[in-house]
């Protein structure tokens, strides 16, 4: 198939922000329980969840240079019930404004306890809409994942890895922010996060690495013989049907030369796993919050190559009537 940048900035952006609230909330969660200290609310997550908002906006905005007629993007909602395009249309701003409540609570101290677990455990407002905006996070992951893994002709796309990659990468990526977040507040979260990154990373990897070894091994349903209808043990196409480009050369294909899907694949497999690990390893051994910024900075950059080869890879079978140029 052929990337469309809006949809990768769509979905790695996204990711960043869902992964970030995570962290937070994640963090929240523990420091109730009196399993790490408590941050102060304001500066800490009322920041970070501002941060959060803004990747999902940013991703939100990119997904608008795709669109040929944005002011009927609204329409896109309508078909909830067959479409994860319509739900992830629904759940993205859902997600955005759950997570600005977030921040917002945290950041005014109106945030009353409303009940008492065992007599110890205080679960005020903010926990209660962290616990929410959890499961539209989730559920964000999944729309996002399920537009893809649902398109059963396209057998690159058509796994349960695809949904556990989105998930695992964006989580990553959010987590690693957040390490360098939690690096530049001064804040005693930050080894939390940082081991937490590693481990989310390390994860994205098996699972990712798995995906390409399964993509390399498909047996593809149709062949040039189903696609015109002949039944011959060679058949050879001389020609892409057309004397020029199409819409279907276009968009169906990424055009690049082996060589540079070849070197795409190699720079996401770096760019994503060993050096952000190597990076985030020397950040927190010296407390340096800036490798902690960089260490993010590769990563992105990273993902951004890895989505463009996501998208690359899928062989839609169109192609059979034009895959010689």
């Amino acid at each position: 198939m052929h990337p469309a940048f809006s949809v990768v900035f769509l979905t790695t952006l996204i990711g960043v922000g869902q992964g970030l609230f995570l962290a937070l909330y994640t963090g929240q969660v523990y420091s109730v329980f009196k399993v790490l200290p408590v941050q102060d609310s304001a500066n800490f997550y009322g920041i970070g969840s501002g941060i959060a908002v803004i990747f999902a906006a940013s991703g939100l905005l990119a997904s608008f240079f795709h669109l040929g007629h944005p002011e009927r993007a609204w329409r896109s909602a309508a078909r909830w019930r067959t479409s994860w395009l319509s739900r992830e249309v629904i759940v993205l701003p859902a997600f955005m404004g759950v997570t600005a409540l977030y921040g917002l609570v945290h950041y005014s101290g109106w945030n009353p306890v409303l009940f008492t677990l065992r007599g110890t455990v205080e679960v005020d407002l903010s926990l209660l809409i962290g616990a929410i905006n959890t499961v539209i996070a989730f559920a964000l992951f999944l729309s996002t994942a399920m537009i893809y893994a649902c398109i059963k002709f396209l057998q690159e796309w058509a796994s349960p890895l695809t949904v556990v990659n989105y998930t695992l990468l964006g989580s990553a990526s959010g987590f690693t922010l957040a390490t360098a977040f939690a690096a530049y507040q001064g804040s005693d979260l930050t080894q939390f996060y940082g081991a937490w990154a590693i481990i989310l990373t390390v994860a994205g990897f098996i699972t990712r690495l798995s995906s390409l070894i399964r993509n390399a091994r498909i047996k593809h349903k149709s062949t040039i013989g189903t696609a015109i209808g002949i039944r011959h043990a060679k058949i050879v196409q001389k020609s892409q049907g057309f004397m020029t480009g199409s819409f279907n050369t276009r968009e169906f294909f990424h055009g690049a030369p082996a060589s540079v899907f070849t070197a795409v694949k190699w720079l996401f497999l770096i760019t994503v796993f060993p050096v952000p690990i190597f990076l985030l390893s020397i950040g927190l051994a010296a407390q340096a919050a800036a490798v902690l910024v960089l260490a993010f900075v590769v990563q992105y950059l990273g993902l951004i190559a890895e989505r463009w080869f996501f998208f690359a890879q899928s062989n839609h079978p169109q192609n059979l009537y034009y895959q010689t140029v």
